[in-house]
């Protein structure tokens, strides 16, 4: 009876530290992967991230992370289970680098996400009118830097619009010498056209105003800039636009063919 207790009792001790050594080897200390595909969206003092979601069944979110310099610090701005983020709030012309990383329900976070992604966040507007400068010349005009319309001989303004009687044609005008213009055709919104081009723009400087089409212009003062034009009526057009207040910055909103974001 006495070896029985014995035998017995090896078998609890040895279980128990058997069950002990697995509670050991099951402790979680593997990261999720860096996220991938990490992209952004330029907006209106503000930029949306998103990136392909990680399949980990233990993950529990992403942080994100935002620096002024591509090899600066990078510091945490806030944390989401989704597979984008909203940073808002920001400076327009203020060019932000960003990084995310995932963590799971252990603690464990993943190294910084690969891609170098970065963004230039730009003012915009909507349903804005210039009208026929023949009718209303002090209302012809637009200034993108004030964001105004603007009379359309002035010093300050940088396209007009007119009606041509005689091709009976709508035109969009470079108001003043060193500005370009050109046509990028139909589109389905203003975000369509992502990085004003280095080439075709138009030799003289006028573009005919069609429902639709997007419109990309390089002012006299190196910015870039574009507008969609959304109704033409009897006197006025009326548009959509961004600019963007960095110089020479052709960024307008992200492009998806390249992982340097915006």
């Amino acid at each position: 009876m006495e070896k029985l207790n014995i035998i017995v009792k090896l078998l609890i001790i040895t279980g128990f530290m058997s069950l002990a050594g697995c509670c050991f080897d099951c402790i979680d200390n593997e990261p999720p992967a860096a996220p991938r595909g990490l992209y952004s969206i330029t907006g209106d003092e503000e930029v949306l991230l998103m990136w392909y979601e990680n399949t980990e069944p233990d993950l529990v979110g992403y942080r994100i992370y935002q620096s002024l310099t591509p090899t600066g610090y990078y510091y945490e701005i806030g944390e989401t289970n989704l597979d984008y983020f909203l940073d808002y709030g920001l400076t327009n012309g203020q060019t932000y680098f960003y990084a995310i990383t995932a963590f799971d329900n252990n603690g464990n976070e993943s190294d910084l996400s690969y891609e170098i992604v970065y963004d230039t966040p730009r003012p915009e507007g909507y349903n804005e009118k210039m009208y026929d400068y023949h009718v209303e010349p002090n209302y012809s005009g637009w200034n993108f830097s004030a964001y105004t319309t603007v009379p359309y001989n002035g010093s300050s303004c940088d396209i007009y619009y007119g009606y041509d009687n005689i091709d009976e044609a709508h035109y969009i005008y470079i108001a003043r010498p060193g500005g370009l213009i050109q046509d990028f055709g139909y589109t389905e919104s203003l975000d369509d056209i992502t990085y004003a081009p280095d080439n075709g723009w138009s030799l003289t400087g006028i573009v005919e105003a069609i429902v639709g089409h997007t419109y990309i212009i390089w002012t006299w003062d190196n910015h870039f800039a574009k507008i969609r034009v959304t109704s033409i009526n009897t006197d006025y057009i009326m548009f959509d636009w961004a600019y963007q207040i960095d110089p020479g910055n052709q960024e307008l909103v992200h492009d998806e063919s390249s992982q340097q974001g915006g």
